[in-house]
């Protein structure tokens, strides 16, 4: 057999034994689900004795987290909870997208937030964004950000034909929308190229200026735009319930009884269901939570698209257009270019929840506005990037068929419908603003959120986790004085411990003595630990380390501390820790903590609460430990 003959033997050989069906995971025996409830309790149940064993169903309750709107989490989810068809992007009902998106890079609107009342920074920051790949343009419009008699000379270079633009405004939606339409109206383009939004809310704008929403012109603005087929009339802002403290249930379910006050207003004014369908756009926050944020999405549209078959509109006009921003509720002053992941993951959240526009706020927007062009260019850079690099625009409804993010989608769809259906029963939308079912229900979420915020169990990275004392900030604008609104107040989460930080700043070197006993061995964890807890309010925390309970006196008076924590094991504690904490008081603590639990004091533990000022565990209420501790220090309010 000659040389060549023998190659085509061996390679034709190889070919047979190549898989028709590749299987990594061919030569093990399937997992069962009975394995893994096996596993699950060996975990959960280590260390505990045989009487207080858990059950599955209890491990199971243990592992299941719930949102502040009580969307249950579990820990695992099958192909059961999935829905057995998937559907299909661009028709009914919706959950996969409303906008088909065709392998373009541009598969959604990179939109620019703009709101510096100062006309030629303006002018110049929307043609830098636009000539740097921004494709749509947002002005906030107001006495506090871009005047309305600005709004032409901030558009004065873009090209319209090729620019979608929205106005919004918290006080003067009417005067916002007139200004930018006498620029569309002035510009001599074909108003079938053009493509704006007018951002007409009249209900977002009373919840934000707690009057009575007049819905009465909402028709008027809409025949305005006859003839802009490209072009919307009414924005339904779903962000300004979220930053009034709404989960995603209530954001979802009050913007979704908002488009149907909106609809039954343009039917009696003459406009039919179609019709309104198509005036409108819905604003939805975009959080740090990227499965509650794809899910969100994806929901809206799924009970848009019901709503829409209730009205009796056509199949092709019952998708939602989603215009998604970054939420503003989860930006920290602390340590503010961490600011940037939350933006970069929200933005990813929205765009592969099928948003038609994605605004990135610049990681600043708790300071201030940007002094120059760097902020801005990290929010539009962070849209951009993901959709011209990432491509993740090139797949539509990339998060579809998991069987966590539809199980989420159905859930969050159903508390919604149940939440819509609570505000029907009131009237409408707008009577349960004006009533207090609105104002109730944000109570509760905000109350069960700053507990979560509080015990840590929803951390804040750099703020209330891992935070950086002298952690570098960035040069901003201060922002110009808004104008009092009586309606719904808007917070950040992270407020609570900025105030404990600007409390500390009153205070000379403000510092918690960490009384570190034994070795390293003995100390180092609740070192670790604790030490963090203290930088959450700014303080510093000196320390000794090892050492007789002379030595540690010694060093807690040359630190200058006036509040002690010990750190330690629970042998160590039992030998020298009320021996130590007493010698600390005795030399002028105000207060001395003990990182661990009173039992690990041994013999002493009965004696703790005497000695005593508390204790520094996971789960504690930091807020409160700290607020008690800067009132020892003398800190103002």
């Amino acid at each position: 057999m000659s040389k060549t003959e023998t190659e085509g033997t061996v390679a034709a050989d190889a070919a047979t034994d190549v898989p028709t069906k590749l299987s990594l995971a061919g030569d093990f025996p399937p997992a069962t689900e009975e394995q893994w409830e096996i596993e699950v309790q060996k975990v959960l149940n280590r260390g505990r004795p045989p009487e207080k064993q858990l059950t599955f169903e209890q491990c199971l309750a243990r592992l299941t987290k719930k949102t502040i709107d009580g969307i249950s989490i579990r820990p695992m989810y099958r192909r059961q909870d999935a829905p057995q068809t998937l559907g299909y992007p661009g028709i009914v009902p919706f959950t996969r997208g409303t906008t088909v998106r065709n392998g373009d890079i541009d598969s959604w609107d990179v939109r620019a937030l703009h709101e510096d009342p100062d006309p030629e920074f303006t002018r110049k920051a929307v043609l830098t964004d636009l000539e740097r790949g921004v494709t749509s343009i947002w002005l906030r419009v107001g006495s506090d950000a871009v005047k309305p008699e600005d709004v032409a000379g901030a558009l004065s270079d873009v090209l319209l034909e090729m620019t979608k633009v929205e106005v919004s405004s918290r006080e003067d939606q009417q005067g916002a929308a007139e200004a930018l339409l006498g620029v569309y109206e002035k510009s001599g383009k074909p108003a079938d190229e053009l493509q704006l939004n007018l951002g007409i809310d009249p209900i977002g704008l009373a919840a934000l200026q707690g009057t009575t929403p007049d819905l009465s012109t909402l028709s008027t603005w809409v025949k305005r735009l006859e003839g802009y087929a490209k072009s919307r009339a009414i924005m339904v802002d779903g962000t300004i319930y979220h930053n009034a403290g709404a989960g995603d249930v209530a954001e979802l379910a009050w913007s979704l009884a908002t488009g149907i006050e909106y609809v039954r207003a343009l039917l009696d004014q003459g406009i039919g269901a179609d019709e309104a369908f198509d005036a409108m756009n819905f604003r939805v926050s975009a959080t740090h939570d990227q499965f509650l944020t794809i899910a969100r999405l994806r929901a809206l549209r799924t009970c848009w698209s019901r709503i829409g078959e209730v009205f009796g509109v056509s199949p092709d006009k019952r998708g939602a257009r989603q215009v998604a921003v970054t939420s503003w509720r989860e930006l920290t002053r602390q340590d503010p270019y961490v600011n940037i992941l939350r933006g970069t993951i929200a933005t990813f959240s929205a765009a592969i929840g099928g948003a038609e526009a994605v605004t990135t706020l610049p990681f600043c927007s708790a300071l201030g506005l940007p002094t120059d062009d760097f902020a801005r260019r990290i929010a539009r850079n962070t849209g951009i990037i993901l959709s011209e690099e990432v491509n993740i625009g090139r797949v539509n409804d990339t998060a579809g068929g998991s069987f966590y993010v539809e199980s989420l989608t159905k859930s969050l769809a159903e508390a919604a419908w149940a939440e819509l259906q609570s505000v029907e029963g009131l009237g409408g939308m707008a009577a349960a603003l004006t009533g207090s079912h609105v104002t109730d229900t944000l109570a509760a979420c905000n109350e069960e959120r700053a507990t979560r915020l509080a015990t840590r169990k929803q951390p804040i990275t750099a703020v209330s986790e891992f935070p950086m004392i002298g952690s570098r900030s960035v040069e901003t604008k201060p922002f110009p004085p808004a104008p009092a609104r009586n309606g719904l107040e808007w917070h950040r989460d992270a407020e609570v411990f900025e105030s404990l930080v600007d409390r500390s700043k009153t205070l000379e070197g403000p510092k918690v003595f960490l009384a570190c006993l034994g070795s390293r061995r003995d100390f180092g964890a609740r070192e670790g630990f604790s030490a963090p807890v203290w930088h959450i309010a700014g303080l510093e925390t000196p320390e000794s380390e090892g050492g007789t309970t002379e030595e540690i006196v010694a060093a807690f008076r040359q630190s200058g501390a006036v509040v002690a924590d010990l750190c330690s094991s629970a042998k160590v504690y039992a030998q020298q820790g009320l021996d130590v904490a007493r010698a600390l008081k005795q030399a002028g603590a105000k207060a001395v903590y003990l990182s661990g639990a009173y039992k690990e004091l041994g013999e002493g533990a009965d004696q703790a609460e005497d000695v005593f000022a508390g204790r520094i565990f996971l789960g504690m209420n930091v807020v409160d430990v700290l607020s008690t501790v800067l009132d020892l220090m003398g800190a103002a309010e």
